[in-house]
């Protein structure tokens, strides 16, 4: 077998991972058919079968699910070295995954995160997916468990509340009947407690920002994380913090890159600012409405 290229797996990773090649070509800016033909020359380097093409995309067969694998350790393992080389080096960014309500309450602290002279730039990854930091797509995340094995590091932040909320604007609140989200896209317990009660949902939502809009624009009534609904001066809490939705932030590293000192800066930012606001992040403040 030849020598196979570090281009050519990258090409298949972009490939296994999307599923097909339309997407693979726009993330690596190669026509479909470039990509198909690599592919297939990939194939005749390593003597194996590696998808399974269909009209519905390329699967990965057994063979190219083990070689996908070793692909992403590689590639996991290459990031640091990328990272050192990189024109902007000298400044590195830290990539912060969390979602919607988390990232909403951290960009609003940003002047807590980020300041003047600071030898890196934070990039806000904001998405309900929990993102692999194991390897590397991300470096810090906020999530509502700890870590579970791999090469990861955890460090509880505080609890979270969440509470039903309404727009001050309506002029007949009793009226109102709630907003959810859709249940292909209601992950978080929160989302999906809606669904289990016996309440009427006047709208749906794919995501918690449309959710909070639709709120905001006095299309119903929506659960929110506290740190959202409570901060926002439009918005009445509806009712108590719902007890059976309260759970524990984390923040999660890789275990080999937390006492890089730009990211050890960033972790004790976000500690500090969970510490200054543990009630409003819990919930415990007086009602407004």
């Amino acid at each position: 077998m030849k020598n196979i290229s570090w281009d050519d797996l990258q090409v298949f990773f972009h490939v296994a991972e999307s599923g097909g090649l339309s997407a693979a070509s726009r993330a690596l800016g190669f026509s479909p058919a470039t990509v198909g033909r690599r592919m297939l020359s990939l194939e005749q380097q390593t003597g194996q079968v590696l998808f399974e093409r269909s009209q519905s995309g390329y699967a990965l067969t057994r063979a190219g699910s083990e070689l996908f694998q070793k692909v992403r350790g590689m590639q996991a393992a290459a990031r640091p070295v990328e990272a050192l080389l990189a024109p902007d080096a000298a400044r590195p960014v830290v990539r912060l995954s969390a979602g919607t309500g988390t990232a909403s309450f951290l960009a609003d602290k940003f002047c807590a995160l980020s300041q003047p002279g600071d030898p890196f730039r934070l990039h806000f990854v904001t998405s309900e997916a929990m993102l692999d930091i194991a390897h590397r797509e991300v470096d810090l995340g906020i999530r509502n468990r700890a870590a579970e094995g791999g090469n990861l590091a955890t460090r509880k932040l505080g609890k979270l509340g969440f509470a039903a909320y309404r727009s001050w604007a309506v002029a007949r609140p009793e009226l109102l009947e709630w907003v959810a989200m859709d249940p292909a896209n209601a992950r978080h317990p929160a989302a999906q407690w809606l669904h289990d009660q016996d309440v009427p949902v006047a709208v749906l939502a794919s995501s918690v920002a449309t959710v909070h809009e639709l709120v905001r624009a006095g299309a119903g009534i929506g659960i929110m994380p506290c740190m959202l609904g409570d901060c926002d001066p439009s918005l009445a809490r509806v009712g108590q913090v719902i007890e059976d939705l309260t759970e524990w932030q984390y923040l999660v590293m890789h275990d080999d890159d937390r006492h890089l000192p730009h990211i050890r800066r960033v972790i004790d930012r976000i500690v500090a600012i969970y510490d200054e606001y543990s009630e409003l992040i819990a919930g415990a403040r007086p009602l407004r409405g």
